[in-house]
């Protein structure tokens, strides 16, 4: 129908239905751009998988996006995504922005720790944004729903079933729990809590308020370049 009205079609993580490749591929191959509407449009979003079809990619025009380098675009990328509503829509509100910029810094933490081989990392995993978008999620709920904040329910949906779902090595699975219990601690509530040792990283909210963009005004004053204290 897509084809016929000109509507756009979006088939998502593709490399999920390797079995499903074969039938796109043909699928692909029987469009008759004579008969297409010409507004028509078919999206694919796949991460790297040799049983994405080449011919696939080579009919069509190929966009990638890479992760941001570095903890202050890894911050910078998250707080530009979120809905300004949905950030202010927790009950909690103090609670809910302190631990939502230790969540967030905990996402960039990992995935720059993958850029230390296997010194950072035992097996290379594919941390992703949706990791980081499911637990931000259940922040805000979980906040939403217990009169209290649920730290140990909060950092096992993070540490043992978000993140740690992927995560295949023993070592590397107690290393997700200990670097988490960092930014989902009672501590990150008190004034002074430092995320390392020279006491430029830490959650900036406060409890007279804290705004999108005093949050991102906070992020862009950080360095570009992350110090290694912070692994």
């Amino acid at each position: 129908d897509g084809g016929k009205t000109g509507k756009w079609v979006l088939l998502q993580n593709c490399h999920l239905a390797p079995s499903f490749m074969t039938t796109l591929e043909g699928l692909v191959e029987k469009l008759d751009p004579t008969e297409l509407n010409a507004d028509f449009r078919l999206w694919l979003t796949a991460c790297p998988s040799p049983a994405f079809p080449v011919s696939i990619l080579q009919l069509g025009i190929k966009m990638t996006i890479e992760p941001p380098k570095g903890l202050k675009q890894a911050l910078l990328r998250a707080y530009l995504s979120f809905d300004l509503e949905w950030f202010e829509s927790c009950s909690k509100p103090f609670e809910f922005k302190k631990m939502l910029f230790g969540l967030c810094f905990f996402h960039g933490l990992i995935l720059e720790r993958r850029g230390f081989g296997p010194v950072g990392w035992n097996v290379a995993y594919g941390f992703s944004e949706p990791d980081r978008e499911i637990s931000r999620q259940q922040l805000l709920n979980f906040l939403n729903e217990f009169e209290g904040v649920p730290w140990e329910a909060l950092n096992y949906m993070v540490a043992q079933a978000n993140y740690g779902g992927r995560v295949t090595d023993s070592q590397d699975g107690r290393a997700i729990i200990t670097i988490l219990e960092d930014f989902y601690t009672p501590k990150i509530l008190e004034e002074g809590y430092k995320f390392s040792v020279s006491g430029i990283y830490y959650s900036p909210a406060t409890e007279g308020g804290a705004t999108m963009e005093s949050q991102l005004e906070f992020i862009r004053s950080l360095p570009i370049s992350t110090t290694p204290e912070e692994f």
